[in-house]
């Protein structure tokens, strides 16, 4: 009997230990993690066997450690599925998603990534880096083809340029890619995410299309969040529905960068900005898109939810970047007080921690 308890004390453990290895691999090959190779190409030359393959990725540091990954891969994976090539990894990613680019197999590529809600000039900035040119084309040259609205026309055919309409996605493109091959393949990518029957669901809800991008860029900054995001829709609606300005700080922001003085920080002259962008000062939605939007923010601009809500303002209790939502002045001014006292506390913190360093 003792020797059946020993036993079974020895079978807990044992099983403990495997459930915390286990959650040790399984976050460790899950968690992205941030590197400094993403704009250098990573050769895997052939014949590599796996454990050499592992190892060079972690000594370059696009995977933390190589001990987890190798057992992943060993115990749930199938290493011959690796393939040599030139790789070119984004930042930050995980092994598990290192792994998936290593079963595709890679030529020689410039990869790029366009987040969602960049503008057009964080995209002109990173195009002007990620693609030179001989001679070179600077940020300003690669944002003046943006003016050429020729692959939008039949779908906004009064847009001055292209934001809204380049769509954020991770591309690749053959070596000596030009910066308008590339904007062409992002207004392409647009077009394939854009339905066609979205044009008619515009026109229902008394707006065109261009309108309807442009309130999508807006949803596309203010939420990250799939399910908040008809929320957010449905607030801009009601309050373009009473003619109450929008009062969305990221305008302000693209106004700033517009005109060439943003430095990171909303200041109260950009809050002022008498630009019709600024949401804060005029009524309505401002004249174009503010960003680079997704399918999600497109679908929510489409189908608002029905709510009473005008008003919302950050979680701070979840601290996830979701949103509280009030659909009267009293309650938005309860919540908004909240969120200045969080404020006030994060602020504070982060001089201490200034202070410590």
């Amino acid at each position: 009997m003792k020797f059946v308890k020993i036993l079974f004390i020895l079978f807990i453990f044992s099983a403990a230990a495997l459930g915390g290895v286990s959650y040790w691999i399984y976050t460790s090959v899950s968690k992205p993690q941030p590197h400094d190779k993403s704009n250098q190409f990573i050769v895997i030359p052939k014949g590599s066997n796996p454990t050499e393959i592992v190892d060079k990725l972690a000594a370059e540091g696009v995977i933390k450690d190589s001990l987890p990954t190798l057992i992943y891969l060993r115990t749930f994976g199938d290493p011959s599925k690796l393939q040599a090539g030139d790789y070119q990894f984004s930042s930050p990613i995980s092994p598990l998603q290192v792994l998936r680019e290593l079963e595709k197999g890679e030529e020689r590529t410039i990869k790029v990534t366009i987040p969602e809600g960049f503008t057009r000039f964080d995209i002109a900035k990173r195009l002007s880096e990620k693609f030179p040119t001989n001679p070179p084309t600077d940020e300003k040259e690669v944002l003046a083809l943006m003016n050429d609205t020729s692959l939008i026309k039949d779908i906004a055919p009064t847009a001055k340029n292209l934001e809204g309409y380049m769509y954020p996605s991770t591309y690749s493109f053959p070596i000596g890619t030009k910066p308008p091959e590339v904007i062409k393949k992002m207004v392409e990518q647009f077009r394939k995410v854009w339905k066609p029957e979205w044009s008619d669901k515009a026109k229902s809800l008394g707006r065109t299309p261009q309108e309807i991008v442009t309130i999508a860029s807006l949803i596309e900054t203010e939420s990250k969040y799939d399910e908040e995001r008809v929320i957010v829709a449905s607030v801009i609606y009601n309050r373009l529905s009473r003619g109450m300005a929008l009062g969305i700080d990221q305008t302000a922001v693209y106004v700033a960068k517009m005109e060439n003085r943003w430095d990171g920080t909303i200041h109260k002259s950009d809050l002022e900005a008498n630009s019709p962008y600024n949401t804060r000062k005029f009524a309505g939605i401002p004249p174009g898109p503010i960003s680079s939007v997704s399918e999600s923010a497109l679908e929510a601009a489409l189908n608002p939810s029905q709510t009473d809500f005008l008003f919302y303002v950050l979680n701070v209790e979840r601290n996830d970047g979701s949103h509280n939502f009030y659909a009267s002045a009293a309650e938005f001014e309860r919540g908004k007080a909240a969120y200045q006292i969080w404020l006030e506390e994060q602020r504070k913190k982060k001089r201490e921690q200034e202070a410590n360093n």
